[in-house]
C-alpha cells in the first residue's frame, strides 16, 4: 500500500464501516435546534449534521451511541467514547477536571493556547459532558465575522432593521438558547462589539438590531484565543473588563512539544483514523521513527501532526517529518533522520532566540516566501485566518514605522 516501504511497519487492514453524512436544510432557522454555523465561519446556516461517527455536531448534540452524555460522566471516559485523544500528561488531566467542573456549574470559560492545540475540541467536550449536552453547540470564528453585519449575526435583527432584512433573525446567541456558544479567536473581535459582548455576559440579554427591547438569553459561553489577552488589554486592543468577565476559568492548553509522551497516542489515533478513511493499512512506526516524531518540535501542534500522517496516506508513503531548506521550500525528512531548520531550531524544540515578536515575524516571513507572497495561502500555513495575518502585518509595519521615527 505504501510504495517503497516495508509492510512490517503496518498492521492488518480492516475494511471500515461506512456511515453516511446527513444534512438537513430547513427553509429557515427560527429555533435553536436547526441553527448551525456556515463552514466559512461567522454566520448561521440552517443545517444539522450527523457526522461519520454518529455524533450530531449542532442542534441536539448526542454521543456516538445516540444518547446524551450524563453531566456526571467523567471527561476522560467521554473523550475515549467520542473518538478523541486526551493523553496522559498531568496538565491535560487537570484541564479535563476543570472542564468537568465548568460544565457542571455552567460558567464562562476562556481556553488559551497556540494554534493547532485543539481548543475547539475542549469546548465540545465541555458541551457534551455537561447538562447542556442535548442543546445546541454553535462555534463562531470571530475573525471571520463581517464587520458590517457582525451585530446582526451575533444578536439577531428585526424585520426591516436594515436594507435587505426581509424577516426576523434569531442571531447566534438566541439560536443557541439553552446550549453553548464557542467564540473562537475572541481576540479578533472588534472593540465596538466587545462592549455588547460584555453586556451579554453580565446581564444575560441581547439587543437585536432594530429592536427597542432586550431579549433574555440562556447560553454558556466558551471563548478561545491564541493571543495573550491580558497583554492585549494593557495595550488597549481588548477590553479589560471583558477579559476578566471571560476569565472565570482560564484553561491554558500546552503545545504538543511540552507533552511529547502523548505523541505516540496521537500517532496511533491518526493512523487508525486515516487507515479507515483511505482504506489502507494502519501505520506502525519503527522505534527510530517514533523517537524522531516524539523529538520534533511540532510548531503546528496536533493539527500539524495529523496533517503529516494524512498526507502520507494520500501519497501512499511512510509519514515523513517536515524539513525546511534555505530557499524556504519544504522537503520531507525520513522519520528516523535528525531534524533541524535553517534558523537553528533543534529537534528538541530549542529556538535561537526567545523574543516571541521576533519569532512571529520570522514565521510570517517564511510563510510568505514559501507561498510567493500569497497571503491566504500563507495564513493557512501559519494556521491563522487571513484577517489575522493582515492584522499582524499591519502591526509589524506600524512597529517598523515607530522604530524609524
Amino acid at each position: 500500500m505504501f510504495a517503497g516501504r516495508s509492510a512490517a511497519h503496518f498492521g492488518p487492514h480492516r475494511e471500515p464501516e461506512r456511515k453516511h453524512r446527513v444534512a438537513l436544510r430547513p427553509s429557515s432557522y427560527r429555533s435553536a435546534d436547526t441553527a448551525a454555523r456556515n463552514p466559512q465561519g461567522g454566520s448561521l446556516d440552517p443545517v444539522v449534521r450527523a457526522e461519520q461517527d454518529g455524533t450530531v455536531t449542532v442542534g441536539k448534540d448526542t454521543g456516538s451511541a445516540g444518547k446524551p452524555v450524563a453531566a456526571a460522566k467523567a471527561v476522560g471516559d467521554y473523550a475515549a467514547q467520542s473518538n478523541w485523544v486526551l493523553g496522559n500528561n498531568p496538565t491535560m488531566r487537570r484541564i479535563a477536571r476543570s472542564i468537568q467542573r465548568a460544565a457542571e456549574v455552567e460558567c464562562t470559560v476562556l481556553v488559551s493556547g497556540e494554534t493547532g492545540t485543539g481548543k475547539e475540541l475542549w469546548a465540545r467536550l465541555l458541551h457534551r459532558s455537561g447538562p447542556r449536552s442535548d442543546k445546541a453547540f454553535i462555534p463562531v470564528n470571530c475573525a471571520a465575522l463581517t464587520p458590517a453585519l457582525a451585530e446582526s449575526q451575533l444578536f439577531g435583527h428585526e424585520k426591516g432593521a436594515f436594507t435587505g432584512a426581509q424577516g426576523k433573525s434569531l442571531g447566534i446567541f438566541r439560536a443557541a438558547q439553552g446550549g453553548v456558544v464557542f467564540l473562537d479567536e475572541i481576540g479578533e473581535m472588534p472593540l465596538e462589539l466587545q462592549a455588547k459582548m460584555l453586556r451579554l455576559l453580565q446581564q444575560r440579554e441581547v439587543m437585536p438590531v432594530g429592536s427597542t427591547e432586550p431579549v433574555h438569553v440562556d447560553v454558556q459561553v466558551v471563548a478561545a484565543t491564541n493571543r495573550n489577552l491580558e497583554e492585549e488589554s494593557e495595550k488597549g486592543t481588548f477590553r479589560e473588563d471583558l477579559y476578566y468577565r471571560l476569565n472565570m476559568i482560564e484553561l491554558r492548553v500546552p503545545p504538543l512539544r511540552e507533552r511529547p509522551d502523548d505523541i505516540p497516542e496521537f500517532i496511533n489515533f491518526f493512523a487508525r483514523q486515516f487507515s479507515e478513511r483511505y482504506r489502507m493499512p494502519i501505520w506502525e512506526p519503527s522505534p527510530e521513527a517514533l523517537a524522531a516524531f516524539c523529538s520534533f518540535p511540532w510548531p503546528g501542534n496536533v493539527r500539524q501532526l495529523g496533517h503529516v500522517i494524512e498526507q502520507a496516506y494520500v501519497l501512499q508513503i511512510e509519514p515523513e517529518l517536515p524539513l525546511q531548506t534555505g530557499g524556504g521550500q519544504h522537503k520531507a525528512a525520513p522519520a528516523g533522520a535528525a531534524v533541524a531548520t535553517p534558523d537553528g531550531v533543534s529537534a528538541d524544540g530549542r529556538v535561537p532566540y526567545l523574543d516571541l515578536a521576533k519569532l512571529r515575524r520570522q514565521a510570517i516571513k517564511q510563510a510568505l516566501e514559501e507561498t510567493r507572497g500569497h497571503k491566504s495561502k500563507a495564513a493557512k500555513l501559519l494556521g491563522v485566518h487571513a484577517n489575522t495575518l493582515t492584522r499582524m502585518l499591519r502591526e509589524d509595519a506600524d512597529d517598523d514605522a515607530k522604530g524609524a521615527g
